[in-house]
């Protein structure tokens, strides 16, 4: 072992390691807010011009249906397509939030697989 080098840690990698815990500890500080952020969100998804409309947060949790006196004449078939509809858009519409929060979040950290 050459004299001063460790186990070939030099200064620069102990700093590098370093920054890496400070980026580590900013990111999960930052998905613990952004986790009570999207609790808190309310996201519509909607179908059939407004007929039906589905409120979801921002991780997908149900908050509540709306149907429509139109929509419940449409009849059952219909109206189940409606809030199928309606819960698919909700839930695309949270997704891609979530989605760009994180992107947001993990930014310049060059993470893997984000």
């Amino acid at each position: 072992m050459t004299k001063g080098q460790g186990f070939g840690f030099g200064l620069g990698k102990m700093k590098e390691l370093t920054e890496a815990f400070k980026k580590a500890q900013q990111v999960q500080e930052g998905a613990k807010k952004l986790q009570e952020e999207l609790e808190q969100m309310e996201i519509e998804g909607q179908a059939g011009n407004g007929l039906v409309k589905v409120v979801v947060s921002g991780n997908q949790e149900p908050r509540s249906v709306q149907i429509s006196n139109d929509a419940l004449n449409q009849g059952a078939e219909a109206l189940s397509a409606l809030v199928t509809q309606a819960m698919k858009d909700a839930y695309e519409k949270s997704t891609a939030t979530m989605r760009e929060r994180m992107e947001d979040l993990t930014s310049g950290l060059n993470l893997p697989g984000m």
